[in-house]
């Protein structure tokens, strides 16, 4: 309940107040500072000229601007941003079009009607600023930018008031819509978007569906998240992590990439969802399950469920475990055995998998197959046709073959490395014969060229290899830094079987992860100095980092995660069978609810009509104090009254005294001046604390005894 003399409410009227002034300028910045790496320099410059201007108009420096200089920064603005909008993207240029209003019409306000305008724009800004900010960080940031924005409308009806006791308002004014924001979340159906997001045309982190030799490189450079996988029937090991992306076929001796085949189909898998039955229905026929020998988990239970909550990329791709097949209506899946998002990832994914690890992969091979992974560019690498030919006369078959290649990597000194030296125009000759060092890109490479120079059909996968596990939630962590390449060679009667040379050179980097193999010092952290990942050697730290993770996670779970089949369940635990009716009537259950809850908030509700609330509580204390026999005459006035009793117990009760004496003091100042806000706050302040400590004091009945009160 709110303690507001009538005298001291601010009435409604077309100047801007100063309070409100001054919420204005905390609210601009708030609002355009999660946008600020979205604006180009020509949009922050004219934000940063409105933001100084109104602070020279808050301290009476300068006058409002003319309406012409307005509109002429606003035509300059957006012509620019026209010319611009090919460069940095549609979705980009619409977002700095819009801060340029928010800035132009908060530069220009001149009533109250101006700054509703204001308020209202903020929120849609918060609300698109959400779009691409939806961890739990960004999330209680825009919250407290809500509550900021919040406080602006408040200041229009509470002009006076102080400004703590206006963020007060504004985060109860939140907190009442909580409610009804969660009732909406759990009954409004999840309906896939009605429109697509225009490309945002920023640099992106992460695989590429073009791989050249130093592409894998520049990603153990970066630390950021690429994504997290929860498991539920079966954690695997480091080692047993391929998180498979791409497949790259075709190869013109410098750089890897799709085939066109495979690209058509994703261009064009929104209107036409490719699809490839799932591997449960080869776990039935013995001769298409691999002889791979697996763990006792994965042999129980035969596949191996998880969800997995990709971070933003602005590609389609997504990963999975060989061999994934996912059942989302927003995911397809490939006939090269991978995920495909039907739209970019432009926020937080989140998809259900299920990985079959003894499936096998493709046992028949078309013609047209063989040849592009047969293929390689002529006159190139002819010490490496030669080894190729050399293995292939020494081996005839094809599995002893590839086991001599993958021994050669080990027996020879070659050596992994992240700064190789630079390789010539025959790459993988160099790399074979003369520098013997290279990551993993190298390695699968040049063991590709040899399969396919021996006539065995070969190709390179690329993904992710490891995760970081954190013990809290039970869930791997994926970073870029982690991004990797290994090959597939294809076998008769087995289909693609993966190699990964790697693990001949460096098994650590298989087996115990990145940080096993390389000091994260010279790799991820050198150009991250601010990387919460340096605290993984400090062990209290580490654990602290993590448990703020798994926060994360436990929100994108629930949150962003929580799909129609998770409503359903919710549902159906709260109203039984779920159906219409039910759902209108739970609706209109909670609503009325909120809308009581709400009206008795504001008064609406109150049984007691007459009077204000601060005469109500001081007669409530005059009633207290009558029924121990120190009774108020109808004639007497609060400071008669107090008189009375500080001349009658100044003595035997100086704390009664006291506190009667403060309570008096505040109740006359609140109903009979007229104070600035912060007097009124503060005389608001003794007065509600004094009543309390007085009531308190009445209770004590040994205080009762020695005052002989009744």
């Amino acid at each position: 309940m709110k303690l507001l003399a009538n005298s001291t409410t601010p009435q409604i009227g077309e100047n801007i107040g100063r309070h409100t002034l001054f919420w204005l300028l905390i609210t601009n910045i708030a609002v355009l500072s999660p946008l600020f790496d979205k604006t180009t320099p020509w949009t922050l410059g004219i934000c940063a000229i409105c933001l100084l201007w109104r602070i020279g108009i808050y301290v009476g420096k300068v006058a409002k601007p003319p309406r012409f200089l307005v509109t002429s920064l606003a035509i300059g603005a957006a012509t620019t941003l026209a010319l611009v909008s090919k460069q940095i993207g549609l979705l980009n240029a619409l977002v700095n079009l819009l801060l340029l209003g928010y800035a132009l019409k908060y530069i220009e306000m001149r009533n109250q009607r101006d700054v509703r305008v204001v308020v209202l724009a903020g929120y849609f800004i918060i609300a698109l600023t959400f779009i691409d900010h939806q961890s739990l960080l960004s999330t209680m940031h825009l919250l407290v930018v809500t509550l900021i924005n919040t406080c602006v409308l408040v200041t229009l009806y509470q002009d006076k008031h102080s400004f703590k006791h206006t963020a007060w308002l504004g985060g109860k004014f939140l907190l009442q819509s909580v409610p009804l924001a969660l009732l909406l979340f759990l009954v409004l159906p999840r309906f896939a978007p009605l429109w697509l997001v225009p490309n945002m045309k920023e640099a992106q982190t992460g695989l590429s569906d073009n791989l050249a030799i130093g592409d894998i490189g520049k990603l153990t450079r970066s630390t950021e998240l690429a994504f997290r996988a929860g498991f539920s029937n079966a954690t695997p090991t480091n080692a047993e992590l391929y998180w498979r992306a791409l497949v790259m076929e075709n190869y013109d001796g410098v750089t890897w990439r799709q085939d066109a085949e495979i690209k058509k189909l994703q261009k064009e898998a929104l209107q036409f969802p490719p699809s490839r039955p799932s591997p449960a229905l080869m776990i039935n026929n013995p001769t298409l399950i691999s002889s791979k020998p697996q763990n006792a988990a994965q042999d129980n239970s035969h596949s191996i469920r998880y969800q997995v909550i990709a971070e933003p990329s602005h590609q389609p791709w997504l990963f999975g475990l060989d061999v994934a097949y996912s059942q989302d209506d927003n995911v397809a899946n490939l006939p090269d055995y991978r995920l495909l998002a039907l739209r970019n990832v432009d926020q937080r994914m989140s998809y259900q998998v299920e990985s079959w690890p003894k499936a096998k992969m493709d046992l028949m091979l078309s013609a047209q197959q063989r040849q592009i992974n047969l293929e390689l560019p002529s006159n190139s690498n002819p010490r490496t046709w030669a080894l190729a030919a050399q293995f292939k006369m020494q081996h005839p078959e094809p599995k002893p073959r590839l086991s001599a290649m993958m021994r050669h990597f080990n027996s020879e000194p070659f050596f992994y490395t992240l700064t190789p030296p630079p390789l010539g125009p025959q790459q993988v000759d160099d790399f074979l014969f003369e520098n013997k060092a290279g990551f993993c890109v190298h390695y699968a490479a040049a063991f590709i060229f040899m399969a396919r120079a021996s006539g065995l059909p070969a190709r390179m996968v690329t993904g992710y290899q490891g995760g970081e596990f954190n013990p809290q939630a039970g869930y791997y962590s994926v970073y870029q830094y982690m991004a990797h390449a290994w090959t597939e060679v294809w076998l008769e009667g087995e289909g693609w079987v993966r190699f990964d040379p790697t693990a001949m050179v460096a098994p650590e980097r298989i087996e115990q992860g990145f940080d096993a193999q390389f000091d994260p010092e010279q790799s991820y952290l050198q150009a991250s100095p601010f990387s919460s990942l340096r605290f993984k050697s400090m062990p209290w730290l580490n654990e602290l980092r993590q448990r703020f993770a798994s926060i994360d996670y436990y929100w994108s779970v629930w949150v962003l995660g929580f799909n129609q089949d998770k409503q359903k369940q919710v549902l159906s635990g709260i109203l039984g069978k779920v159906t219409n009716t039910k759902i209108a009537l739970f609706m209109g259950l909670c609503i009325g609810l909120i809308v009581l809850y709400i009206a008795y908030s504001a008064g609406l509700l109150h049984v007691n009509t007459q009077g204000d609330p601060i005469s109500n509580r001081y007669q409530l204390v005059c009633n207290r104090l009558a029924r121990h026999g120190i009774k108020r005459n109808d004639s007497d006035g609060p400071n008669q009254f107090s008189q009375q009793i500080i001349e009658q117990y100044q003595h035997s009760a100086p704390t009664l005294c006291a506190l009667v004496q403060t309570m008096t003091q505040s109740y006359v100042a609140l109903k009979y001046q007229a104070l600035p806000a912060e007097d009124y706050q503060r005389h608001l302040s003794e007065f509600k604390m004094a009543v309390k400590q007085l009531n308190r004091y009445l209770f004590n009945a040994k205080v009762r005894a020695k005052l002989n009160l009744a």
